[in-house]
């Protein structure tokens, strides 16, 4: 069987790469703290735009995942014990950065009892008492469905919730073997019906057709979510889960303006776009 050659990062797709000041700052501070961003352990390709702009997304618990996503590139493994100084370093980092939205993301600690959902609302508290004018966006594994973990985090109050889909129903067990759609989804439904801002993403081009794209943007809307983000798949290294094709910048736009018509109050999609992308401009995003 002939396999078919993978298809080639259009023309139109670039990444700028353009060190400055605050991209020098972000790197110093984050190493002279001890701390991690999902931007450097997932190889962001906005990491320069973003930390250029003062803008960051922390990962706390470590930076050793439980699980193995096919698509991620954070490491996987035996993670080490929790680090109880965590919040307060994100914190400092928050004030000396002088952030006004804060995003807070983990790896996937399903060794933990409660998934490490208090570290995420000790960081939460941690930041407002340090910049309490700050704004703060919480990245959520699914906590396994464990409805307690959750309320945890919701319980220290964070602006926006944010758990990513990440995929379509037929891929998601190939793609997040350790995951399950119905339990995201009702993650997210059972935040809304809590009374959060809630938030989702998907990666495109893994091998799903729009119109199972579309279905998931349904759901999303379906279980409250307001804020939804699309963006284009890159495999991070060759051992990782192949790009199937790229969407088109019209594409992109074609999407947003459907999720728009569906309700979300914003749609954030095009080939660069991450689920913390302009994050700041979404939790002051006036409803569509």
């Amino acid at each position: 069987m002939v396999q078919e050659p993978r298809p080639r990062l259009p023309a139109w797709f670039k990444v700028t790469f353009r060190e400055g000041p605050d991209y020098r700052e972000i790197r110093r501070l984050t190493k002279e703290l001890n701390l991690h961003t999902i931007c450097e352990e997932a190889r962001c390709p906005n990491v320069w735009e973003c930390w250029n702009s003062r803008t960051a997304t922390f990962l706390i618990l470590g930076d050793i995942c439980t699980r193995r996503c096919h698509y991620c590139a954070v490491t996987t493994g035996r993670p080490l014990p929790l680090d109880e100084a965590e919040p307060g370093r994100v914190a400092l980092a928050v004030k000396a950065l002088g952030l006004r939205h804060a995003v807070l993301t983990s790896v996937n600690r399903d060794e933990l009892p409660d998934g490490g959902a208090r570290i995420f609302a000790e960081t939460i508290r941690a930041v407002r008492r340090e910049l309490p004018a700050c704004t703060v966006e919480v990245l959520i594994p699914d906590f396994l469905g464990d409805e307690t973990a959750l309320e945890t985090v919701l319980s220290a109050q964070p602006d926006i919730l944010n758990h990513n889909i990440e995929t379509v129903p037929r891929l998601f067990t190939s793609v997040r073997p350790q995951g399950r759609y119905p339990r995201s989804i009702a993650l997210l439904q059972a935040a809304s019906s809590r009374g959060a801002v809630t938030k989702s993403g998907l990666m495109v081009g893994l091998g799903e057709t729009m119109e199972e794209v579309r279905e998931v943007m349904r759901d999303l809307r379906g279980a409250g979510c307001s804020i939804v983000s699309v963006g284009q798949y890159l495999q991070p290294t060759t051992a990782h889960w192949p790009v199937m094709r790229f969407y088109s910048p019209e594409e992109f736009h074609l999407l947003r303006e459907e999720g728009l018509a569906l309700g979300f109050r914003h749609v954030e999609s095009g080939p660069l776009v991450r689920s913390s992308y302009h994050a700041e401009r979404q939790a002051s995003a006036d409803p569509a």
